[in-house]
């Protein structure tokens, strides 16, 4: 499918990848990159969710630093410049142009007006900030970096909220992780799943801590959520 051109909140332009439900009408999604860009592994998710009935759409939300990222993680130098560019963001800005990816896919043609957010790493934590900050009306968070920092938005969560979370990611402490468990049973609205021994990015195809038995288990929980709060 070809890319989209997404108009920001301060009126310039941000590419996006589409892919398009056979049947061209259903809800949407916004795939939310990790910090390798819209790469093949965001276009293939895209892909899939499309193939299940939605528009799915993955913005690019390196543009402001810069456009057209796709990396891997298979080599140290793209990885290297992975976390340059995680360093280098603006989650305040990027949180602002979801928004306008949200809005987007909303006013696409064939789009049902419900719209879901999902996202992974970084995306995992954009994914927590639309569930707290906009009107988006169901989203899925997989191993989200830094949420225990975020914890005093977990009130402000209305919809359906879901998050997967690596019980031994290496990119948190346990500490942390309790800290962002012990805020999510607060709020009844959020469903919360742990994956016990599995580290972060658990769920990415190819990847070196990739496990497909949890992924799989993940994957399933994601789709029956979304069914269940976008399509009917």
């Amino acid at each position: 499918m070809p890319d989209i051109k997404i108009k920001s909140l301060d009126d310039r332009e941000f590419g996006g990848y589409f892919a398009s439900p056979p049947s061209r009408h259903g809800p949407g999604i916004v795939v939310i990159q990790e910090i390798f860009g819209v790469n093949a592994g965001m276009r293939q998710l895209c892909d899939e969710y499309a193939a299940k009935g939605y528009l799915a759409v993955c913005p690019d939300l390196f543009w402001r630093q810069q456009p057209g990222v796709q990396l891997s993680d298979k080599t140290p130098a793209e990885w290297e410049r992975a976390f340059e560019l995680y360093k280098g963001f603006d989650v305040e800005a990027g949180v602002r142009d979801l928004l306008s990816a949200l809005a987007h896919v909303r006013s696409m043609p064939g789009c049902s007006g419900k719209v879901g957010a999902i996202g992974y790493c970084l995306g995992g934590k954009l994914a927590y900030l639309m569930a707290s900050r906009s009107d988006v009306d169901a989203a899925v968070s997989y191993y989200g970096v830094g949420l225990e920092e975020l914890t005093d938005e977990i009130h402000d969560i209305r919809m359906p909220f879901m998050m997967h979370i690596a019980g031994a990611d290496k990119f948190s402490t346990p500490q942390t992780r309790q800290k962002v468990l012990n805020a999510a049973k607060k709020n009844p609205s959020i469903t919360t799943y742990i994956y016990e021994n599995m580290n972060h990015a658990f769920a990415r195809p190819g990847g070196q801590d990739y496990n497909a038995q949890a992924a799989e288990l993940a994957n399933k929980r994601s789709i029956d959520f979304f069914a269940e709060h976008l399509q009917t």
